[in-house]
């Protein structure tokens, strides 16, 4: 478990640097190609957190109000975290020579985020490896949007391209770190797993309610909005697949 879990986190630290593909893509194009995958992970994100994990942890600890707030936990942890990342107001230009304090602040967000993002996957490897690869389908289909969007931060931040390039994979790589944690936590505190799922869970929620659907909504045109509902279906239907793995 640990070594599918270890290769997961691995393979989404990778995506840290799609920004040297973002580099040799039109901005326009990469927008209209960005907000279907944007749609594809909002339902893949909702499609894990209420298909595998909810019923996961509910499953092994019955009708306990604790899931219950250990998923508002999830939701209050993943609120937290976007207030760390909200840009901070600096008077001074962007210049090579002063970076502003909103793209360190960034930085220290997403190493947060991938943190819990490697929790959660360490924690659903624990319960089954079909489990473990449909959070990490979630996980990735949601960094894709994410870590482009980091990128662009540090770039507006002041960092040059190289730096924010080597800065994003090195915050992507405190997810490993996440895994050990919920390995360790899993050795070593007793029935700990399924309240790590419901945090998860509600991580899940939050990101696909508050940060992904507000996106999908900037576009109010009926043909493509048909098109996000689509995809957004595809994502649940992605996991509803995975059922038949476990």
């Amino acid at each position: 478990m640990f070594t599918y879990a270890l290769l997961s986190v691995i393979a989404v630290s990778l995506i840290s640097l799609i920004g040297t593909f973002t580099l040799t893509v039109n901005e326009q194009t990469l927008k209209k190609f960005l907000i279907y995958f944007i749609s594809f992970s909002a339902g893949a994100l909702f499609g894990d957190a209420f298909i595998h994990l909810i019923p996961e942890a509910y499953g092994e600890l019955g009708l306990n109000i604790s899931v219950s707030l250990s998923i508002l936990a999830g939701i209050a942890s993943a609120f937290l975290i976007e207030k760390i990342i909200c840009w901070r107001h600096c008077h001074m230009p962007i210049t090579k020579n002063h970076v502003h304090r909103f793209a360190y602040m960034n930085l220290v967000g997403d190493a947060i985020h991938n943190l819990i993002d490697g929790l959660t996957i360490g924690a659903s490897y624990l319960i089954s490896v079909p489990t473990g690869i449909a959070t990490t389908l979630a996980v990735f289909f949601h960094e894709v949007p994410q870590e482009i969007s980091d990128f662009g931060v540090l770039i507006h931040g002041g960092f040059s391209r190289a730096k924010a390039i080597v800065y994003n994979f090195l915050t992507a790589l405190t997810a490993l770190l996440g895994v050990l944690l919920a390995f360790l936590l899993a050795s070593s505190v007793k029935y700990i797993t399924p309240y790590l799922i419901a945090f998860a869970a509600g991580n899940f929620i939050y990101i696909a309610g508050s940060d992904l659907i507000p996106e999908l909504h900037k576009e109010d045109e009926v043909k493509k909005g048909i098109i996000q509902l689509a995809f957004f279906a595809l994502g649940i239907g992605a996991m509803l697949l995975l059922l038949f793995y476990e």
